[in-house]
């Protein structure tokens, strides 16, 4: 059952248990589901990473219910990390439960960084009714060229000073795309968004005003 207050539950995954988090938005609930999914395992990143925490703070503020979790190997979630392909199987894993609780529910996908790479990479196959990717990793080990998201409204926020990501690289991959998505470039915003955290949370909280289901 999706619980109506905020938590942390385990859920069956494909390489054993699965920590999630779920948080309902408090005012103004629309019929969304957005999961958010976080940044490299191997490089400390978690559910609460503090970009993930303000994306998904950012759309509770809208209305959203949002839930995160901790791909394989990370906290309380079974398994070894899987270099991208076993995290699709947890993502798939999640949205499948997502779905079966709430099924009144629009699916959206977020990710940051890795979390970005993984949600792109299963646009196609889960089909969520939108989509936001922070930072994600173009032109590093992950394969974009691949990745053709269905033609469902899509948010990428991208740092001018990321000294991880190219922003350039980024811009030029969002260009390419068939249905390319709004791109909103922050100057002078590192990769984790020091100092800019608010900024980001605005620019979500922007980004998908005209996305929220009304009445």
């Amino acid at each position: 059952m999706f619980p109506s207050a905020a938590g942390t539950l385990s859920i069956a995954g494909p390489a054993g248990a699965l920590e999630v988090a779920v948080d309902p938005a408090e005012d103004k609930r629309v019929p969304v589901v957005a999961i958010v999914c976080h940044p490299l395992p191997t490089e400390g990143g978690t559910m609460h990473n503090k970009v993930v925490t303000m994306a998904a703070r950012a759309l509770r503020e809208s209305g959203v219910d949002t839930v995160r979790f901790n791909f394989r190997g990370v906290g309380a979630s079974e398994g070894r990390f899987d270099d991208g392909e076993g995290e699709l199987d947890d993502l798939r894993a999640v949205a499948a439960w997502v779905r079966a609780q709430r099924p009144d529910a629009a699916l959206w996908l977020a990710g940051f960084s890795f979390g970005a790479y993984v949600s792109l990479r299963m646009s196609a196959e889960l089909q969520p009714a939108a989509l936001i990717s922070i930072a994600p990793p173009v032109g590093r080990s992950w394969d974009f060229k691949a990745i053709v998201p269905p033609s469902c409204p899509w948010l990428v926020i991208q740092g001018d000073a990321d000294e991880i990501v190219d922003a350039d690289a980024v811009a030029a991959w969002v260009a390419k795309q068939p249905h390319p998505p709004v791109l909103v470039r922050m100057p002078d915003t590192s990769h984790f968004f020091h100092r800019k955290l608010m900024d980001l949370r605005g620019a979500i909280r922007h980004g998908v005003r005209a996305w929220l289901p009304h009445g």
